[in-house]
């Protein structure tokens, strides 16, 4: 743990890069990734103008259309160094590129913030939500780790989020990741992210270690998207997580 302060705090005094402007960071003790695969017309539906889908065809995403993400955000910090509220939050993003161009990113299409000061977001996509999170790891004689994991998120707009899992952790692969995320409502705002990570894949094309899962989504935003036809594809752990996000544009 002193480590990941030190490295936090590391992070935190990073300068802005060229043009970018640096705008904080952050640190997570857990990110459960479900990768989706829905209907290509439900995508497109709430896509921006000028946007297509970008579906992997090849690594641990491929055929995903639809990422939702659970964080558990132990500690961020401004640009100046302030320290902000811990957050738990749940994403729904599209993977998705510009049409005729090589632009492409995810878009932020809604985030369930536990708290208010998550609301409406940078992205403006944010609502508040009820959100219960209970999270166990189960390590036996012979050192094989199973975690047990639940959410229940519940928006002040309507949508419901149910998801419980166990599994059998796997060998942690470290990691640096880099992407853009769009704001769905303002699709030429953006920010960039820079992470380090400890990924565990649990589903995807060439293993599945999930002992049982029950997953349920509905409401108003999601029930377009989860009409009964989705499939769960992925499933990725992230048990170790830092991030320095810089603004790339508006």
């Amino acid at each position: 743990m002193r480590a990941l302060a030190i490295g936090f705090l590391l992070l935190a005094a990073e300068p802005s890069l060229g043009a970018e402007t640096y705008v904080g960071s952050d640190a997570d003790a857990q990110r459960t990734i479900l990768g989706f695969k829905v209907p290509d017309a439900a995508i497109r539906k709430v896509l921006p103008q000028g946007w297509e889908p970008d579906v992997a065809t090849g690594g641990p995403d491929r055929d995903i259309n639809l990422h939702l993400t659970f964080i558990d955000r132990l500690t961020a910090q401004n640009a100046e160094g302030k320290t902000l509220d811990p957050l738990r939050l749940i994403t729904v993003t599209i993977p998705a590129k510009k049409t005729g161009s090589e632009t492409r990113g995810s878009i932020a299409f809604r985030i369930y913030s536990a708290s208010a000061s998550g609301v409406p977001g940078v992205y403006g996509v944010a609502v508040q939500a009820g959100t219960t999170t209970e999270r166990k790891v189960r390590i036996d004689p012979a050192g094989t780790a199973t975690v047990e994991e639940s959410w229940d998120i519940r928006s002040t707009d309507g949508d419901i989020i149910q998801l419980q899992t166990q599994y059998v952790r796997g060998v942690l692969t470290p990691g640096k990741e880099e992407g853009r995320f769009y704001s769905l409502i303002r699709p030429d705002f953006y920010r960039i992210y820079r992470s380090e990570v400890l990924t565990d894949v649990v589903r995807g094309p060439a293993t599945d270690r999930i002992q049982r899962i029950i997953f349920k989504a509905s409401g108003p935003k999601l029930a377009p998207l989860f009409e009964g036809s989705e499939q769960l594809i992925g499933l990725t752990s992230v048990p170790w997580y830092t991030r320095r996000t810089y603004l790339g544009g508006s």
